[in-house]
């Protein structure tokens, strides 16, 4: 197949959602199929909903592809530009911008709502993520879940390891994402406050929402927790290993997650996560068996989760290894993109039969 995929920025960014869309393409063209990539400019909500009425972005996405993918989180650009488009589309989507908690929630789900009925098919990173897209009006024969591999690093990792890291003091706890006001870092701050117990929190993670960071930055000096929390900012991959490796919990109480590959990450190392009951973080997350889940914006919750790693770690170690059980027993890449494949296969062979 002739596939593109069209998205905002680089396939190069670090997140999960790139690093998902990166691993699509380099098993879509290991299979044969040849991809072309169309890069937009990064765009604020309503910039992008302005290059609806571009004819020079018309005239990038005039392709010769048999099958565009698209990742949804380009959506704003393309909500009624996907009308003039002569090729199929499928919409590639980690999670919704409607699902956050936005004070314009309704606004972004009207127009994802609009978006989602110009595409033929959708690809979702998770159950969860495939029942808020059915819920928006899409067919769920036209969707397919194809999660996630969490394989970036695949470490050698056995049972004596992660019990006898679970012995060591004091609790060591990671945090690894965007620092966003989404990931939920402020409620980890304030639930490391309210608990009792020795722990260590290291935050590894770009610095995007500058506000935010200095939010959290004061809540740690508030609390006098300067000697308990370091912010390591962006690792490269074998120092972001190198945290994983030596920590005992993963911690993101995100307030949305679409999957949440990060929780893989720390599964592969025999991290039980600390996760939230919003959005897809239970499809890799089992609550009480590979970490736990609490509601999100509730630090007490997450103080009382802590306190119970620190205070059992038969049960930390566990807990570790039944996660890195779990990682072992994921899908891999190829299986996902056999899937997507199987997806973009039935989306173009019905526009090939003539009327």
């Amino acid at each position: 197949m002739r596939v593109g995929l069209t998205l905002y920025g680089s396939l190069e960014e670090q997140s999960g959602g790139f690093r998902y869309d990166r691993k699509l393409v380099e098993g879509l063209r290991d299979a044969g199929d040849t991809v072309e990539c169309i890069q937009l400019p990064w765009r604020d909500y309503h910039r992008g909903l302005l290059d609806n009425g571009s004819r020079k972005l018309r005239r990038r996405l005039d392709v010769d592809v048999d099958v565009m993918l698209q990742d949804e989180l380009a959506h704003p650009s393309l909500v009624r530009t996907n009308r003039a488009l002569s090729y199929p589309i499928v919409s590639i989507v980690h999670h919704l911008r409607a699902s956050e908690p936005r004070r314009l929630a309704p606004l972004y789900r009207a127009v994802e709502r609009r978006y989602l009925g110009t595409v033929q098919g959708v690809v979702c990173n998770s159950a969860t993520t495939r029942r808020v897209v059915t819920d928006l009006g899409v067919d769920p024969d036209d969707t397919v879940v194809a999660p996630p591999a969490g394989d970036r690093f695949d470490p050698d990792i056995d049972r004596s390891t992660v019990e006898r890291r679970a012995t060591t003091e004091p609790l060591r706890v990671v945090f690894v994402g965007n620092v966003t006001p989404r990931k939920g870092l402020d409620t980890l701050v304030d639930g490391l406050a309210g608990a009792e117990a020795d722990i260590e929190l290291t935050v590894v993670g770009r610095p995007v929402d500058a506000a935010h960071v200095t939010a959290v930055r004061k809540r740690v000096r508030e609390y006098g927790l300067g000697d308990r929390v370091q912010f390591a900012g962006r690792l490269a991959d074998d120092e972001l290993a190198g945290a994983l490796r030596s920590s005992h919990v993963l911690a993101v109480p995100s307030r949305y997650e679409g999957f949440g590959i990060v929780y893989l990450e720390g599964m592969s190392f025999g991290l039980p996560a600390l996760a939230t009951r919003a959005g897809g973080a239970a499809d890799p997350v089992a609550d009480g068996e590979t970490g736990v889940l609490v509601d999100p914006d509730d630090p007490a919750a997450v103080a009382r989760e802590l306190e119970r790693f620190a205070a059992d770690r038969d049960r930390l170690a566990e807990m570790g290894w039944a996660a890195r059980r779990s990682y072992e027993a994921h899908p891999d890449w190829e299986a996902t993109v056999t899937r997507v494949r199987s997806l973009l296969t039935d989306v173009v062979q019905p526009a090939e039969v003539p009327a």
